[in-house]
């Protein structure tokens, strides 16, 4: 069977069945759009003729072009997926990229701003009487409830339920799960709804024109915001997803619930911030400390 037609079948089983988020389909489809170019260019049009030697070649190919190794592993991952598929339904009898390890690389800490950050941004947010309650409830959601902005931008009304003071996040691979929201974002929440009446499949958050808020105004906002009280390098929402899930750890949160909150699928991806945890501890302590 030629490949393409296996790329092919594997896109629309994720899509449709899986139903991965667009922007994973996406991704997937670069990834394995570039390793069937490389595949055509050498003949190996057929499945069947694609061994492991063949997918390490097309790796080194990455690899000495340039390409930092996270982005060759996220790659390798997206062949493993597609070749998986194929042994799943027989077109392989062998799968030639199960047992290719990934490249060893560092893992780079994400930024983690203080606390205090947030009362500094709603204190600059204020003196925009416009925008002030939608860019407040937007940062509160992103950092109280540790959101991935995808997630905030799908929030519809019949999501948050005041009374129980929780939110129905619908995350990646279209699962479900229930985060808790704090009496300090429910205020702010509560500003933000005193004036709409809406139904529950209407969307929580919108722009001047009533129309769902999307990912990049959220960059724009947020960015905006944090650019005017921090000076951290990256001022991304995604840097308040981070910091909300160090604090929790800093302050005592089991690693589990964590977990939960933030919607991963493995404890290991959730690990990342307990190094940062100990970064900061370690810091703290040199800098305090007279026998550092």
């Amino acid at each position: 069977m030629l490949i393409k037609e296996v790329y092919f079948e594997y896109i629309k089983e994720i899509r449709n069945i899986k139903r991965y988020s667009p922007n994973t389909v996406i991704s997937y489809s670069e990834d394995l759009k570039s390793f069937l170019n490389y595949c055509i260019e050498y003949s190996r049009t057929d499945i069947k003729s694609i061994s492991e030697k063949f997918i390490k070649s097309y790796l080194m190919v990455l690899s000495e072009s340039g390409l930092e190794k996270i982005s060759v592993s996220r790659k390798l991952a997206s062949i493993r997926s597609l070749f998986k598929f194929a042994y799943k339904l027989n077109y392989i009898e062998v799968n030639p990229a199960c047992f290719i390890s990934n490249p060893k690389f560092s893992r780079k800490l994400p930024e983690v701003f203080p606390q205090e950050i947030i009362l500094n941004a709603y204190k600059e947010i204020d003196k925009d009487k416009i925008n002030a309650k939608l860019y407040k409830v937007i940062i509160e959601l992103l950092y109280g409830c540790a959101l991935r902005v995808s997630e905030l931008c799908n929030l519809n009304f019949g999501d948050i339920n005041i009374c129980s003071k929780t939110v129905r996040i619908l995350g990646k691979g279209n699962k479900v799960r229930i985060v808790p929201i704090g009496d300090k974002s429910i205020i702010i929440l509560n500003e933000y709804l005193s004036d709409k009446n809406r139904s529950s499949k209407d969307p929580l958050l919108v722009d001047k024109r009533d129309k769902r808020i999307y990912p990049r105004m959220v960059h724009t906002i947020v960015s905006s915001c944090l650019a005017k009280v921090c000076d951290l390098e990256k001022k991304s929402p995604h840097v308040l997803r981070h910091s909300a899930a160090t604090h929790m750890l800093d302050n005592g949160a089991d690693l589990r619930a964590v977990k939960e909150i933030l919607g991963h699928e493995n404890l290991s991806t959730t690990q990342i911030y307990t190094h940062v945890s100990i970064e900061r501890l370690k810091n703290a302590y040199k800098k305090a400390h007279p026998k550092s």
